[in-house]
């Protein structure tokens, strides 16, 4: 990537410490300059006629809030958890759902229609009660589903997939 854009890709520190390594002179030519203007600014102050001339710094680093977005971006996918659970319908029938994929970057209708060939079943893209995306599978493909989950999206870590089984209440016996 060209060093203008290293300003703008969120991980300038990163572009910095390169180029320090690889060409010392270009980096004083970028960034010494740089240090003289940062300490400037950390200087300087703002005087206010209203407010008896209150010190006030304003230093704003936008790659470093890049980098920490990314870095929350990056705990939320490792602390996230993919549920295939299968639920129970009637006598033989079952469902498996696949909830939490789309915090990966899987695209869902394309991974609903992979399953829906992969197995001969239906499976859509539905909201759960939460309003939130799940995939729904028609019958009990949960062991494959797993498989072929960590087969295709190799960003998926292992652990982070649970599978669940919901099993239908049967009425009581009294009752009938």
């Amino acid at each position: 990537m060209p060093l203008e854009y290293c300003e703008f890709s969120g991980t300038q520190e990163k572009c910095k410490l390169w180029l320090k390594e690889k060409d010392e002179d270009m980096y004083e030519e970028v960034y010494g300059g740089v240090k003289a203007v940062t300490e400037g600014v950390e200087k300087a102050t703002i005087e206010d006629e209203a407010s008896d001339k209150k010190d006030r710094t304003v230093v704003k680093d936008k790659s470093a809030k890049l980098e920490a977005k990314l870095e929350r971006e990056n705990k939320k996918k490792m602390a996230s958890r993919v549920l295939i659970k299968r639920i129970e319908r009637t006598k033989r029938k079952c469902v498996t759902t696949i909830y939490g994929l789309d915090i990966f970057g899987v695209d869902l209708k394309k991974a609903a229609k992979m399953f829906a060939n992969r197995f001969a079943c239906g499976s859509s893209v539905a909201k759960n009660n939460q309003g939130q995306d799940e995939i729904v599978v028609q019958g009990d493909f949960s062991d494959e589903l797993l498989k072929m989950i960590l087969k295709n999206w190799p960003n998926v870590p292992e652990e982070n997939i649970d599978k669940i089984e919901e099993k239908k209440k049967k009425k009581a016996e009294s009752q009938v």
